[in-house]
Formats: structure tokens, sequence, C-alpha cells
């Protein structure tokens, strides 16, 4: 006779709820057991009772030591997270800084190339006819 489902709600009967709550706590601690003994996981289980009796399972003798490195564990993955945040706040400005050196580069270039310069001032002007004035200079002197 194999084992039928059963709906899974609350057991109304105390009787019967207390009998599957210790078969259920018995089988739960096997496979804790088991899972620690097969795949060598560190395990620790925590069981209260609706009469607030504990039972407790841990492969390493010590819950304090297993909760305490899931502690760990959680709060080195909200650092990592944040770490990971920072970066991308970091590398973010950084994009944003050299789109801009870009955008002033192609400026200056188009500049040179006698392009876009209507809407440069006087003084702009006049330095774009410095520069590119040592620019013929110095092109001549390599000529020679």
């Amino acid at each position: 006779m194999g084992r039928g489902k059963i709906e899974i709600k609350r057991i109304e009967n105390t009787t019967n709820r207390q009998v599957t709550f210790c078969k259920r706590r018995n089988g739960l601690l096997k496979k804790a057991y088991e899972l620690s003994v097969l795949c060598d996981a560190e395990v620790s289980l925590i069981v209260f009772s609706s009469r607030g009796r504990l039972y407790e399972y841990a492969n390493n003798n010590s819950i304090r030591s297993t909760i305490d490195r899931s502690k760990k564990v959680s709060s080195d993955r909200s650092n990592t997270a944040s770490i990971t945040e920072i970066n991308a706040q970091y590398y973010q400005q950084e994009s944003a800084k050299l789109r801009q050196q870009i955008q002033l580069l192609q400026n200056s270039n188009r500049h040179l190339m006698g392009e876009a310069v209507s809407n440069l001032s006087v003084k702009e002007l006049k330095q774009l006819e410095n520069r590119l004035e040592r620019g013929m200079t110095r092109i001549r002197s390599k000529k020679v």
C-alpha cells in the first residue's frame, strides 16, 4: 500500500496534529543528517513546536557557528553589492568625463578644419588662428 497525497493545511485535531508533528520532525531531522553526511554540507536545523519546545540539529555540534557563518556570508554579499554599486557609479562618472573630452576634441578638430567657426567669439578665433600658425610653422620646419 503506497502513501496517499494529503492536502497541506492545518490539522484541526490536536492529537493528530501532535502525532504528525513528531513524525515529520523526526523525518526532517533525519533528512538534515543525511544531507550533511551525503553531501558533506554544514547543516543546522531549528524547530519550535506549537508548545514552544525547541528541537535542533547541527552536524558541527554548534548551531551558533552556523548562524554566525550565515550572517557573515549575508554581510559579505551586501558588501559586495555595495562595492559593485560604487564601482558602477565610478565608471559611469569616468565615462561621462571621457564623453565630454571626446566632444571637446571633436569640436576643436572641427574648428581646426574650418568648420563650425561662425559661433566662435573674436578671442576664440584669434586663439584658433595662433594655433593654426604655430602648426603651419612646425610643418614648414620639418619640410625643409
